[in-house]
């Protein structure tokens, strides 16, 4: 069972010092972007937003929920490291996307992941987002092809009832 609380400056300092990915995926790296470590690091541009994942007293992620309209959350996440590639991804995200439904109510959550990330599409795929569409957005002092994705949450009680 997963708990989310409000992340903390100290939780985000220690994620974003000490959480380092290998080989392709140190991409996810927060340094790996200053902008994107900046805004990481300041309370006040995460917000409310921000929450960590705990498995009992450990962080085993993170997930930012950003409403974009009243219909949709946009969502961004990161596993600890030494988690990544075990399995585990599908039951962390429906965490995720449980959270996001009992709090914010959307009719539908989006991602945007890099298109070399075949190991989280696969995952996003798996609990039912779909591929919406592709597009270039520099980041890491470069230009990269990232895949919109969509998970329709009213879809989920229609099919119930069918």
């Amino acid at each position: 069972m997963y708990s989310f609380k409000k992340m903390t400056q100290h939780q985000a300092e220690n994620i974003a010092s000490s959480w380092h990915y290998n080989d392709e995926y140190s991409f996810y790296d927060m340094d790996a972007d200053e902008e994107d470590l900046v805004e990481f690091l300041d309370p006040k541009q995460r917000g409310e937003s921000m929450f960590v994942v705990m498995n009992s007293q450990e962080i085993i992620g993170y997930f930012c929920f950003n409403r974009i309209d009243k219909e949709t959350i946009d969502i961004g996440l990161g596993m600890k490291p030494n988690l990544t590639g075990g399995g585990k991804g599908v039951e962390f995200l429906k965490a995720g996307l449980n959270f996001a439904k009992l709090t914010y109510n959307p009719d539908q959550i989006t991602l945007s992941v890099a298109t070399f990330n075949l190991r989280a599409i696969k995952v996003y795929k798996k609990v039912g987002f779909e591929e919406v569409q592709t597009f270039m957005q520099t980041t890491n002092g470069d230009c990269f092809e990232f895949l919109r994705m969509i998970y329709k949450c009213k879809n989920e009680l229609n099919s119930a009832f069918q």
